[in-house]
Protein backbone atom coordinates (compact mmCIF):
# COMPACT_ATOMS: atom_id res chain seq x y z
CA UNK A 1 0.00 0.00 0.00
CA UNK A 2 3.07 2.48 1.00
CA UNK A 3 4.45 2.47 -2.61
CA UNK A 4 1.45 2.30 -4.11
CA UNK A 5 0.32 5.92 -2.34
CA UNK A 6 3.82 7.05 -3.00
CA UNK A 7 3.90 6.00 -6.36
CA UNK A 8 0.90 7.67 -7.45
CA UNK A 9 2.01 11.15 -5.86
CA UNK A 10 5.09 11.07 -8.04
CA UNK A 11 2.91 10.23 -10.86
CA UNK A 12 0.87 13.01 -10.57
CA UNK A 13 4.28 15.60 -9.84
CA UNK A 14 5.80 13.97 -12.72
CA UNK A 15 3.35 14.51 -15.05
CA UNK A 16 2.24 18.35 -13.87
CA UNK A 17 6.37 19.07 -14.13
CA UNK A 18 5.68 20.16 -17.61
CA UNK A 19 3.34 22.39 -17.18
CA UNK A 20 4.28 26.06 -16.98
CA UNK A 21 3.06 27.87 -13.85
CA UNK A 22 -0.22 30.28 -14.24
CA UNK A 23 0.18 29.42 -18.41
CA UNK A 24 -3.26 28.19 -18.29
CA UNK A 25 -6.44 28.41 -15.99
CA UNK A 26 -8.76 27.56 -17.75
CA UNK A 27 -11.87 26.47 -16.09
CA UNK A 28 -13.07 23.16 -17.50
CA UNK A 29 -16.34 22.75 -15.10
CA UNK A 30 -17.23 21.35 -12.35
CA UNK A 31 -16.28 18.75 -10.24
CA UNK A 32 -19.28 16.41 -8.16
CA UNK A 33 -19.14 18.37 -5.47
CA UNK A 34 -19.55 21.64 -6.70
CA UNK A 35 -15.88 23.38 -7.10
CA UNK A 36 -14.71 24.75 -10.24
CA UNK A 37 -12.63 22.40 -12.12
CA UNK A 38 -9.17 23.85 -13.79
CA UNK A 39 -7.05 22.28 -16.87
CA UNK A 40 -4.65 20.83 -14.31
CA UNK A 41 -7.22 19.34 -12.28
CA UNK A 42 -7.45 17.13 -15.21
CA UNK A 43 -4.33 16.40 -15.65
CA UNK A 44 -3.43 15.17 -12.85
CA UNK A 45 -6.54 13.11 -12.35
CA UNK A 46 -5.61 11.28 -15.78
CA UNK A 47 -2.01 10.78 -14.16
CA UNK A 48 -3.56 9.11 -10.92
CA UNK A 49 -5.81 6.58 -12.65
CA UNK A 50 -3.14 5.66 -15.28
CA UNK A 51 -0.82 5.00 -12.27
CA UNK A 52 -3.08 2.79 -9.88
CA UNK A 53 -4.33 0.93 -13.05
CA UNK A 54 -0.55 -0.49 -13.97
CA UNK A 55 0.54 -0.47 -10.47
CA UNK A 56 -2.37 -2.07 -8.38
CA UNK A 57 -1.27 -5.70 -7.82
CA UNK A 58 -5.41 -6.51 -6.26
CA UNK A 59 -8.26 -4.61 -7.56
CA UNK A 60 -8.95 -1.37 -5.96
CA UNK A 61 -11.67 1.03 -5.74
CA UNK A 62 -10.09 4.96 -6.20
CA UNK A 63 -12.35 8.00 -5.07
CA UNK A 64 -11.24 11.66 -6.49
CA UNK A 65 -12.77 14.80 -6.50
CA UNK A 66 -13.48 14.88 -10.20
CA UNK A 67 -14.25 11.58 -11.21
CA UNK A 68 -16.04 10.08 -7.86
CA UNK A 69 -15.75 6.13 -7.42
CA UNK A 70 -13.88 3.93 -9.80
CA UNK A 71 -12.45 0.45 -9.59
CA UNK A 72 -10.28 -1.27 -11.24
CA UNK A 73 -11.39 -4.85 -10.50
CA UNK A 74 -14.25 -6.61 -9.17
CA UNK A 75 -14.68 -6.78 -5.28
CA UNK A 76 -11.75 -4.16 -4.60
CA UNK A 77 -10.84 -4.73 -0.48
CA UNK A 78 -9.55 -1.20 -0.32
CA UNK A 79 -10.40 2.39 -1.48
CA UNK A 80 -8.21 5.34 -1.97
CA UNK A 81 -8.96 8.71 -1.24
CA UNK A 82 -7.70 11.11 -3.33
CA UNK A 83 -7.33 14.81 -4.17
CA UNK A 84 -5.12 14.75 -7.09
CA UNK A 85 -4.63 17.95 -6.63
CA UNK A 86 -5.25 20.20 -3.06
CA UNK A 87 -5.07 23.41 -3.69
CA UNK A 88 -5.07 24.03 -7.63
CA UNK A 89 -5.26 27.82 -7.18
CA UNK A 90 -2.02 28.17 -5.90
CA UNK A 91 -0.56 25.18 -8.10
CA UNK A 92 -2.28 26.98 -11.54
CA UNK A 93 0.17 29.76 -9.90
CA UNK A 94 3.31 28.00 -9.39
CA UNK A 95 2.76 28.64 -5.86
CA UNK A 96 3.89 26.22 -2.75
CA UNK A 97 0.64 24.95 -1.33
CA UNK A 98 -0.44 22.65 -3.90
CA UNK A 99 -0.41 19.07 -2.68
CA UNK A 100 -1.30 15.36 -3.67
CA UNK A 101 -3.56 13.74 -1.01
CA UNK A 102 -3.99 10.43 -0.73
CA UNK A 103 -5.83 8.28 2.07
CA UNK A 104 -6.20 4.55 1.92
CA UNK A 105 -8.99 2.18 3.89
CA UNK A 106 -10.43 -0.72 3.45
CA UNK A 107 -13.96 -0.06 1.62
CA UNK A 108 -16.05 -2.58 4.38
CA UNK A 109 -19.67 -2.36 3.83
CA UNK A 110 -19.18 0.31 0.89
CA UNK A 111 -18.97 3.36 3.32
CA UNK A 112 -15.78 3.52 5.03
CA UNK A 113 -15.53 6.26 7.25
CA UNK A 114 -12.27 8.60 8.50
CA UNK A 115 -12.04 6.35 10.89
CA UNK A 116 -11.27 3.77 8.86
CA UNK A 117 -8.09 5.57 7.01
CA UNK A 118 -5.02 3.04 7.69
CA UNK A 119 -2.62 4.98 6.05
CA UNK A 120 -2.06 8.84 4.30
CA UNK A 121 0.42 10.40 2.10
CA UNK A 122 0.91 14.00 1.62
CA UNK A 123 3.13 14.99 -1.56
CA UNK A 124 4.14 18.81 -1.92
CA UNK A 125 4.38 19.59 -6.00
CA UNK A 126 6.64 22.41 -5.95
CA UNK A 127 8.95 21.19 -3.37
CA UNK A 128 8.55 17.45 -3.33
CA UNK A 129 8.78 17.54 0.66
CA UNK A 130 6.28 14.32 1.66
CA UNK A 131 5.00 12.74 4.79
CA UNK A 132 3.37 9.32 5.40
CA UNK A 133 2.60 7.17 7.65
CA UNK A 134 0.41 4.34 8.09
CA UNK A 135 -1.34 2.12 11.27
CA UNK A 136 2.26 0.19 11.64
CA UNK A 137 4.31 3.31 11.51
CA UNK A 138 4.54 6.98 13.01
CA UNK A 139 4.77 9.66 10.89
CA UNK A 140 7.72 9.61 8.13
CA UNK A 141 8.96 12.43 5.89
CA UNK A 142 11.37 13.52 3.91
CA UNK A 143 12.35 16.93 2.28
CA UNK A 144 12.11 19.46 5.21
CA UNK A 145 15.17 21.27 6.12
CA UNK A 146 14.42 20.42 10.27
CA UNK A 147 13.27 17.18 12.08
CA UNK A 148 9.43 16.45 11.29
CA UNK A 149 6.97 16.39 12.99
CA UNK A 150 7.99 19.48 15.48
CA UNK A 151 4.43 20.73 17.19
CA UNK A 152 4.66 24.39 18.23
CA UNK A 153 3.80 24.62 21.92
CA UNK A 154 1.66 28.04 21.54
CA UNK A 155 -1.51 28.37 23.74
CA UNK A 156 -1.86 32.42 22.69
CA UNK A 157 -4.11 33.21 20.47
CA UNK A 158 -3.05 36.64 19.61
CA UNK A 159 0.53 34.89 19.28
CA UNK A 160 -1.01 32.36 16.76
CA UNK A 161 0.34 31.50 13.14
CA UNK A 162 -2.82 29.94 11.74
CA UNK A 163 -4.41 29.68 8.61
CA UNK A 164 -7.75 29.85 7.59
CA UNK A 165 -10.19 28.99 4.09
CA UNK A 166 -12.41 31.22 2.25
CA UNK A 167 -13.18 29.30 -0.83
CA UNK A 168 -16.95 28.72 -1.27
CA UNK A 169 -17.43 30.95 2.18
CA UNK A 170 -19.03 34.27 2.22
CA UNK A 171 -16.46 36.58 3.66
CA UNK A 172 -19.05 38.74 5.52
CA UNK A 173 -20.13 35.99 7.66
CA UNK A 174 -16.27 34.71 7.85
CA UNK A 175 -16.09 38.15 9.29
CA UNK A 176 -18.29 37.73 11.63
CA UNK A 177 -17.42 34.23 13.09
CA UNK A 178 -13.51 35.29 13.50
CA UNK A 179 -12.37 39.12 12.40
CA UNK A 180 -11.66 39.77 16.35
CA UNK A 181 -9.03 36.62 15.58
CA UNK A 182 -7.49 38.02 12.58
CA UNK A 183 -7.06 41.82 14.42
CA UNK A 184 -5.31 40.38 17.67
CA UNK A 185 -2.82 37.79 15.66
CA UNK A 186 -2.20 39.62 12.14
CA UNK A 187 0.53 41.48 13.66
CA UNK A 188 1.84 39.45 16.63
CA UNK A 189 1.54 36.13 15.02
CA UNK A 190 0.15 35.39 11.38
CA UNK A 191 -2.78 34.72 9.48
CA UNK A 192 -2.68 33.09 6.01
CA UNK A 193 -5.20 31.70 3.78
CA UNK A 194 -3.80 28.65 1.34
CA UNK A 195 -6.87 27.32 -0.25
CA UNK A 196 -5.39 23.85 0.59
CA UNK A 197 -6.65 22.15 3.74
CA UNK A 198 -4.32 19.41 3.28
CA UNK A 199 -1.31 22.22 3.25
CA UNK A 200 -2.34 23.96 6.10
CA UNK A 201 -3.33 21.04 8.64
CA UNK A 202 0.59 19.10 7.35
CA UNK A 203 2.14 22.95 8.10
CA UNK A 204 1.07 22.54 12.23
CA UNK A 205 3.31 18.91 11.47
CA UNK A 206 5.67 20.67 10.37
CA UNK A 207 5.73 23.24 12.78
CA UNK A 208 5.21 26.73 10.61
CA UNK A 209 1.66 26.97 11.74
CA UNK A 210 0.01 26.74 15.10
CA UNK A 211 -3.49 26.16 13.54
CA UNK A 212 -5.92 25.92 10.82
CA UNK A 213 -9.84 26.21 11.00
CA UNK A 214 -12.73 25.79 8.54
CA UNK A 215 -16.11 26.91 10.28
CA UNK A 216 -17.93 27.22 7.56
CA UNK A 217 -20.09 24.15 7.84
CA UNK A 218 -20.89 24.89 11.37
CA UNK A 219 -22.18 28.42 10.88
CA UNK A 220 -24.29 26.78 8.13
CA UNK A 221 -25.38 23.96 10.58
CA UNK A 222 -26.26 26.26 13.24
CA UNK A 223 -27.70 29.13 11.37
CA UNK A 224 -29.45 27.66 8.35
CA UNK A 225 -31.14 30.73 7.12
CA UNK A 226 -27.42 31.42 6.00
CA UNK A 227 -27.77 28.78 2.84
CA UNK A 228 -28.22 31.10 0.22
CA UNK A 229 -25.13 32.67 1.14
CA UNK A 230 -23.14 30.18 1.02
CA UNK A 231 -24.61 29.13 -2.62
CA UNK A 232 -23.95 32.61 -3.73
CA UNK A 233 -20.19 32.22 -2.74
CA UNK A 234 -20.30 28.48 -4.08
CA UNK A 235 -21.77 29.56 -7.60
CA UNK A 236 -24.78 27.95 -6.40
CA UNK A 237 -22.85 25.06 -4.16
CA UNK A 238 -22.29 24.30 -0.62
CA UNK A 239 -18.53 24.04 -0.28
CA UNK A 240 -17.42 23.08 2.62
CA UNK A 241 -14.62 20.32 3.51
CA UNK A 242 -15.54 17.33 1.37
CA UNK A 243 -13.39 13.90 2.53
CA UNK A 244 -10.99 14.01 -0.29
CA UNK A 245 -9.58 17.50 1.09
CA UNK A 246 -8.56 16.42 4.71
CA UNK A 247 -8.36 12.30 5.13
CA UNK A 248 -5.05 12.29 4.27
CA UNK A 249 -3.76 15.27 6.57
CA UNK A 250 -6.13 14.63 9.69
CA UNK A 251 -4.83 10.98 9.72
CA UNK A 252 -1.35 12.28 9.78
CA UNK A 253 -1.78 15.08 11.63
CA UNK A 254 -3.46 12.84 14.35
CA UNK A 255 -0.76 10.81 13.93
CA UNK A 256 1.56 13.30 14.79
CA UNK A 257 -0.11 14.35 17.70
CA UNK A 258 -1.89 17.78 16.66
CA UNK A 259 -5.78 18.05 18.15
CA UNK A 260 -8.32 17.90 15.41
CA UNK A 261 -11.85 17.88 15.38
CA UNK A 262 -14.76 19.50 13.61
CA UNK A 263 -16.08 23.13 14.75
CA UNK A 264 -18.12 21.52 17.71
CA UNK A 265 -15.03 19.62 18.92
CA UNK A 266 -16.18 16.15 18.00
CA UNK A 267 -14.31 14.36 16.27
CA UNK A 268 -13.91 13.59 12.51
CA UNK A 269 -13.96 9.58 12.59
CA UNK A 270 -17.79 9.83 11.07
CA UNK A 271 -16.99 11.32 8.36
CA UNK A 272 -18.23 9.51 5.58
CA UNK A 273 -15.40 8.97 2.80
CA UNK A 274 -17.13 8.57 -0.07
CA UNK A 275 -19.55 11.39 0.26
CA UNK A 276 -19.76 14.80 -2.04
CA UNK A 277 -22.81 15.92 -0.99
CA UNK A 278 -23.46 19.29 1.72
CA UNK A 279 -24.61 16.01 4.44
CA UNK A 280 -21.48 14.34 4.04
CA UNK A 281 -18.96 17.92 4.60
CA UNK A 282 -17.50 18.62 7.67
CA UNK A 283 -15.85 21.59 9.50
CA UNK A 284 -12.41 22.00 11.17
CA UNK A 285 -10.52 22.99 13.82
CA UNK A 286 -6.68 21.87 14.11
CA UNK A 287 -4.13 23.09 16.41
CA UNK A 288 -0.66 22.14 17.75
CA UNK A 289 -2.01 21.85 21.37
CA UNK A 290 -4.70 21.10 23.08
CA UNK A 291 -5.04 24.39 24.86
CA UNK A 292 -5.15 26.61 21.58
CA UNK A 293 -7.50 24.54 20.65
CA UNK A 294 -10.22 24.72 23.22
CA UNK A 295 -9.34 28.44 22.97
CA UNK A 296 -10.21 28.70 19.30
CA UNK A 297 -13.28 26.60 20.22
CA UNK A 298 -13.90 29.07 22.86
CA UNK A 299 -13.43 31.99 21.49
CA UNK A 300 -14.78 32.01 17.65
CA UNK A 301 -17.84 34.06 17.39
CA UNK A 302 -20.88 30.76 16.19
CA UNK A 303 -23.49 32.42 17.17
CA UNK A 304 -23.14 36.56 15.86
CA UNK A 305 -26.11 38.57 15.33
CA UNK A 306 -24.42 38.90 11.79
CA UNK A 307 -25.63 35.72 10.84
CA UNK A 308 -29.24 36.27 10.55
Amino acid sequence: MRALLTGTARAVRDALAGIVPAGGRAVLGDAPGGDAQFDIDKVAERAVWEYVCRHAHVPVAVHTEDEGTRTTGSDPRHVLVVDPIDGTRPASAGLEMGTVSIAAAPIGDGRPTLRDVTAAHVLELKTGAWLYADDTTGVETAGYPWPVPRLSPNTDLTRMFWSLEFNGHPMRLMCEAYAHLVDASANTGGVFVFNSASYSITRIVTGQLDAFVDVGNRILRDHPGTEAAFRRAGRGNILHLFPYDIAAAVYLARRAGVTVTDGYGAPLDDMPLLAVDPAGQRSCVAAATPALHRALLDNIRWHSGGFA
